[in-house]
């Protein structure tokens, strides 16, 4: 250090190059790493949110169908002769007993209510007239919401000593005038939604601290980890979704601790509108946003390796390198402020300047590279890891962009579901099923043009958006057969010749109607026609009955 003319003390050459380029760098990876940082932390709380009300999504799904299902199968069952004959009954129903764990009890009742068929021959000849099983079976089918066991609690096996719950689903039996004559009345455990739920979550057994709820209408805890059945959720998060739709929100649950909260309240399938349920999936916060912080930890170190860098190269600068520097100094305060076409000029001078040039360079190109590492994991995010096609997420904003975008051409939607794809699962194990939906993914991706799209919503589901003109009804179907012919090829795996097919619901924007997510439901609705009229084939939204619209 010198002094000046009038005695105070001045900075040497060195000392200001140092300084001025330690504070060029510090700014740089200052507000480098705090945009990086808290771009990062925002796109990594929205990434996890949305996957977690998309997990909550896929199990509420999951309960809605399976109980959808064995309304089903219960109104099919109804209608059957024999079901009307006890000793046929009584048969039928222990093969039922036998062949579904999850079926606690099922039994036939005459029309006052006593037991004629029953399970194991549990109630038979009891009355249970006064049950809401019977009562509202009489009237037509019924599904009743989660209850206590109450006559059967001290009948029925059970070997682990916890309070026994049920589902409850009859319909009427009628005799030859359409009469009710009595009903058909089936108990189904509850440990079928707690082996639903695990199912599921086991794809996402990685993700440490992960709880699964299923909450009722009022907010009480009808499933989730040990002790808090029956307990009351009041999260901000439940009042803030969607009646139809998943969120996700942070927020501080009643044990005082931070979550990421996704959830999804209950859609109904078809004519069964869903009991209310909300299904719930937590991470804690500081699990879920560990890599955020790993990430900033790691700004703040290479930012600081950085200043000290140029510190020391700028201690070694003298003489000309002022106007290099005020170059470089120019330059960096333009990438501050983030103006077009701003970068690190290479300037002529001392090797010890043009490196200064260099590494600057080499500064900014990193963080430029950083940006593009984070948009590489915001695409990542988009695509199915399996198939490699895009994912749900993407679906669901390629539809945001069509609806902002209604000008600029007609679209058929289709809803397709593989058919056979579980029997290969549960013979072949999840390998050889994985193996399947990749070649059933390309296959469906060889089937389209340049500008159509494919995605995997989940499991063996997908959907498939084509770009049509006016002819779209012609090349919605002329689409949905050749995606039929190429799923019903044969798959060898591990010398195994495995089959499938698929079946396709068909439904046209804007024609069938200008909310483009309606018209993906109204495919979605045609998907289960198709599937209920022999499944393999196509079926279209709004025509007549599906074997006028099915491409077999």
């Amino acid at each position: 250090m010198g002094r000046s003319s009038l005695g105070k003390p001045s900075l040497g050459l060195r000392a200001i190059v140092a300084g001025t380029i330690a504070l060029v760098a510090a700014g740089l990876t200052l507000i480098g790493g705090i945009t990086a940082s808290i771009t990062a932390k925002a796109m990594l709380e929205r990434e996890i949110g949305g996957s977690l009300a998309g997990i909550a999504h896929s199990m509420m799904q999951k309960l809605d169908h399976d109980m959808w299902h064995r309304a089903v199968q219960v109104a099919v069952l109804s209608r059957l002769d024999s079901i009307r004959d006890p000793a046929q009954a009584q048969q039928l129903i222990d093969e039922l007993t036998q062949r579904d764990p999850t079926l606690a009890w099922a039994g036939v009742t005459d029309v006052s209510g006593t037991v004629t068929a029953g399970s194991r021959g549990i109630l038979v000849g009891r009355d249970i007239s006064a049950r809401p099983v019977h009562a509202e079976g009489l009237k037509g089918p019924f599904i009743g919401d989660v209850h206590d066991a109450v006559t059967l609690a001290n009948l029925l096996p059970n070997p682990t000593g916890e309070p026994m719950k049920f589902v409850d689903v009859s319909a009427p039996l009628r005799d030859a005038t359409g009469k009710a004559a009595g009903v058909l009345a089936l108990h189904y455990s509850w440990t079928w939604a707690r082996q639903a739920i695990a199912t599921l979550a086991q794809p996402y057994a990685d993700l440490q601290g992960l709880a699964v709820y299923v909450v009722s209408a009022d907010r009480h805890v009808i499933l989730g980890p040990d002790g808090s059945f029956g307990g009351e959720l009041d999260l901000a998060t439940l009042k803030t979704i969607g009646k139809l739709k998943p969120g996700w929100g942070v927020e501080t649950w009643p044990d005082g601790v931070s979550y990421v909260t996704g959830a999804a309240p209950s859609t109904g399938v078809m004519d069964f509108p869903g009991f209310g349920w909300t299904v719930i999936v937590r991470q804690p916060a500081a699990i879920a946003f560990a890599p955020a912080a790993t990430l900033q930890h790691g700004f703040l170190i290479a930012g600081l390796v950085f200043v000290i860098l140029f510190s020391a190269v700028g201690w070694f600068a003298a003489g000309l390198i002022a106007r290099p520097l005020e170059r470089i100094a120019e330059a960096a305060g333009r990438l501050r402020r983030q103006e077009a076409g701003a970068a690190i000029p290479s300037v002529d001078g001392p090797r010890e300047v043009r490196e200064l040039a260099r590494s600057l360079q080499d500064l900014v190109i990193t963080l430029m590279r950083k940006d593009v590492a984070l948009a590489k994991l915001q695409d990542a995010a988009h695509h199915d890891p399996l198939t490699g096609l895009p994912n749900r997420r993407f679906f669901e904003n390629y539809l945001d962009v069509v609806a902002a975008r209604p000008s600029e051409g007609a679209l058929v939607v289709m809803g397709l579901d593989l058919d056979g794809f579980k029997p290969i699962n549960d013979q072949h194990g999840h390998a050889v099923g994985d193996i399947v939906l990749k070649q059933t993914a390309l296959r469906l991706a060889g089937c389209l043009r340049g500008n159509d799209v494919v995605a995997r919503l989940g499991g063996d589901e997908f959907t498939v958006l084509i770009q049509a003109g006016a002819e779209a009804g012609r090349t919605g179907l002329d689409m949905a057969a050749r995606l039929i012919e190429a799923v019903n090829q044969p798959i060898l795996v591990g010398g195994h010749m495995l089959r499938i097919g698929c079946s396709i619901g068909l439904a046209h924007w804007p024609a069938d109607d200008t909310d483009i997510r309606k018209v993906a439901e109204m495919a979605d609705a045609a998907l289960y026609v198709a599937k209920r009229s022999g499944k393999n084939q196509a079926c279209v939204h709004g025509a007549p009955g599906a074997r006028d619209s099915a491409v077999a």
